[in-house]
């Protein structure tokens, strides 16, 4: 069920408002049914969902991803068998054989993204979760929380799921495949941390710690707001926790320009905190179109060394082979693993390109405060952060190749330079997404 925030209908009592964290819109807030969803009533971002007995579920999906995360990291996830010698490997196996390799930058990324994030989200939700259950309140509870947003981001368990997938299909054109357990628990971990994240209702979650704000300001409800947006009424909203919240007051020129809904506002960066999780607040992202085209410009540049050159390094007793990424998508489609191969190449080749292309037409856009369109311009935005961290698929192919494929003079596999070119890409592209500010498509309209 889903409902839409009211931006101006009048009431008799005094009702709490919310802003947009997309569109900035400032909202009176609506009464929100089990299982239900709030929505931006201009840009249809959604708001706020609301889950039945949410703590208690997000806990029970956090103790058993804690338990599944060891049993993941500590037994192999599959294993090469050649002629009765069988090689096996784990996660960190693998990011470990890649460092040895001198593929440090990968390696750190691979652990970063399948290891640390995933670990720090399952213990991030029981060390907030456990203590409330339990009547107490979470040591460092803000500072968890803020963490907890970040490992969200960062954790691409799911996207591991798929790149073995398609390294099992590779490998079992070399030898004998034989998967271990933490195949089967990766992929349990990976459904249980998107439970998690799913049934985890942050509002529930700061209505019963006690001695922080639980709602953002109140204006009565047969008042019409002083400006159609949370900037225009001095308000600034977090984007970790959403509380509401009254901005510093300017002190410049450019400052007070910035209370404007119709300026681009650049308030300094970092210059008050929440009062609720200790966040950063700004009323819009401090240099956010200067950091979106510098990590925008650098992934372009290195768009072309991650295609053209060698992805993957192959020496066997037939000679040496280096693969580029399209290679390797033309080897899955002529092996007959066409559905692998079309995967493969959306997520590896199209996708980085597509997302180079919508951010940059995002941020030309905001550059020069273009009115075109601005809903289809923030649902290109979602669909951006949607979708960037699926290129980390081939990463996690080469990592397990490079893993299991060490047969000194048989056969041996290892990383080569593009892989770090296109690991950069990757995250270089999110850096942009994650810098460019949504509210800027905005603020060049008139609050309807």
């Amino acid at each position: 069920m889903s409902e839409t925030a009211s931006a101006y209908l009048g009431h008799a009592t005094r009702t709490p408002v919310i802003a947009c964290h997309e569109c900035d819109l400032l909202q009176r807030e609506s009464t929100v049914p089990p299982e239900g969803v709030l929505r931006c009533c201009r840009c249809r971002a959604t708001l706020y969902r609301r889950h039945a007995n949410s703590l208690d579920r997000t806990l029970a999906y956090a103790l058993a991803a804690c338990v599944l995360w060891i049993v993941s990291n500590a037994f192999p996830i599959v294993g090469l068998s050649v002629n009765g010698d069988l090689v096996e490997t784990t996660m960190f196996g693998a990011v470990r054989v890649l460092y040895q390799d001198g593929m440090w930058p990968l390696s750190a990324l691979i652990f970063i993204t399948t290891m640390l994030m995933p670990a720090c989200q399952a213990l991030g939700l029981v060390w907030l979760l456990l203590p409330l259950r339990l009547g107490r309140t979470p040591y460092h509870a803000d500072a968890v929380f803020r963490l907890l947003r970040v490992a969200q981001e960062w954790g691409m368990t799911e996207v591991l799921i798929l790149g073995l997938l398609v390294a099992l299909v590779k490998l079992s054109h070399i030898a004998a495949v034989v998967t271990g357990p933490a195949l089967w628990s990766f992929g349990a971990l990976m459904l249980l941390l998107a439970a998690a994240a799913s049934a985890f209702d942050t509002r529930d979650l700061w209505s019963r710690l006690q001695g922080v704000p639980e709602a953002g300001p109140a204006f009565d409800s047969d008042t019409p707001f002083p400006a159609g947006t949370a900037a225009g009424c001095g308000l600034c909203v977090c984007h970790d926790c959403g509380l509401l919240t009254r901005a510093a007051p300017a002190q410049t020129r450019d400052e007070r320009d910035a209370a404007n809904v119709h300026a681009a506002v650049h308030l300094p960066a970092h210059a008050a905190h929440c009062p609720r999780c200790g966040a950063h607040l700004h009323l819009r992202k401090p240099d956010s179109l200067a950091r979106t085209w510098a990590c925008l410009i650098a992934a372009i540049i290195l768009y072309i060394p991650a295609n053209v050159l060698p992805v993957m390094d192959t020496s066997s007793l037939f000679g040496a082979q280096k693969d580029t990424i399209m290679s390797g998508v033309v080897y899955l489609w002529t092996s007959g693993s066409w559905p692998l191969a079309v995967l493969v190449f959306i997520a590896s080749i199209a996708v980085p390109m597509l997302k180079i292309l919508a951010i940059g037409f995002l941020a030309i856009s905001a550059n020069f405060r273009s009115t075109w369109q601005p809903d289809q311009r923030a649902r290109i935005y979602r669909l951006v952060e949607l979708v960037g961290r699926w290129s980390m698929l081939d990463i996690y192919v080469i990592a397990v190749l490079t893993a299991l494929v060490q047969f000194n003079a048989l056969a041996t596999v290892r990383a080569g330079p593009a892989a770090i070119a296109f690991g950069a890409v990757v995250v270089l592209t999110m850096f942009a997404a994650m810098s460019f500010d949504p509210r800027l498509i905005w603020d060049a309209r008139k609050t309807e």
